[in-house]
């Protein structure tokens, strides 16, 4: 791998590890509904998009790949978002990192049923565990043994499903397309699909600013800038080890949670945040 697609690797981990906090501040009581989410930042996400896949000339080509960009949407975005957004206003934003870093296991599972063997390299498998350990430890084991929403877990894991399946279905039917343009065409699509519930869902009444930046940076950073990178982290590491980005992620979601939110700094997040670096540099290396 070269310093380029580590920085990529590195950089997808960092924004995808705000959106729960994001969520969470934009989904509060009194503020946007989770459609409404969806909706704000997919629109934000096509605006910032669309230009850009038109001016490097990578959109009419997504075009011709239309209804399998239309499947990615409903597996990617149209159902994940919505689930994960509204398990968030009934579990902690922390639960849902540590469900959603479950992603590479099934990542894994996936790509071994289609032929893939160097999933099960020794190395690769241990760092695996070992993120998967920092994470439970992270978010701490009394998150899963407390009382927890059942439902809201489920979304969550379904949610997951989706975020294996629909990268991995995009990579195998069309890997010379251009990720910023695949991400334009579906949250375009995602946009129209959700736009009869936003009308309806409207607020009339007036949102917090603290709401209203969390989806704009919502918008901005996980939604178009990380889901540009991440295809070209699939291209340099493969559909299983760029799944991994969920560990790192994971990680800031809580160290965010420390800091803006007051969650206590606990000892599953002093010896957790480790294993996951770690684990997730193990777990990502190319095997020999």
């Amino acid at each position: 791998m070269t310093r380029r697609s580590w920085l990529n690797f590195s950089m997808v981990g960092v924004l995808w590890g705000l959106p729960y906090l994001f969520i969470k501040v934009a989904v509060a009581p009194g503020e946007l509904t989770p459609a409404l989410l969806v909706f704000s930042r997919v629109v934000i996400g096509s605006l910032i998009l669309i230009p850009y896949s038109i001016h490097r000339g990578t959109l009419r080509p997504a075009l011709a790949y239309f209804p399998w960009i239309f499947l990615y949407a409903l597996l990617e975005i149209c159902g994940p978002w919505l689930l994960i957004s509204t398990a968030e206003t009934k579990i902690a934003s922390g639960l849902s990192g540590l469900l959603v870093a479950t992603v590479p296991f099934w990542a894994t599972l996936l790509m071994a049923l289609l032929g893939d063997k160097s999933v099960w390299h020794a190395k690769r498998l241990a760092g695996m565990v070992l993120g998967f350990v920092g994470v439970v430890l992270v978010v701490g084991l009394e998150s899963i043994r407390g009382h927890q929403n059942i439902g809201a877990i489920i979304m969550v894991l379904i949610a997951t499903l989706g975020y294996v399946s629909a990268p991995t279905i995009m990579h195998r039917k069309a890997p010379e397309l251009d990720g910023a343009a695949i991400n334009a065409v579906a949250m375009v699509i995602t946009s129209i699909l959700y736009l009869p519930v936003a009308i309806i869902q409207f607020p009339h009444h007036a949102i917090s600013a603290h709401a209203i930046e969390a989806t704009i940076a919502l918008g901005i950073f996980p939604t178009a800038l990380a889901f540009a990178l991440y295809f070209k982290v699939m291209a340099d590491f493969g559909p299983a080890r760029a799944s991994l980005v969920t560990y790192p992620n994971t990680a800031l979601a809580v160290v965010l949670g420390i800091i803006f939110l007051h969650e206590p700094l606990t000892l599953g997040i002093i010896l957790g945040l480790p294993l996951v670096l770690v684990g997730s540099y193990y777990a990502s290396r190319k095997s020999a």
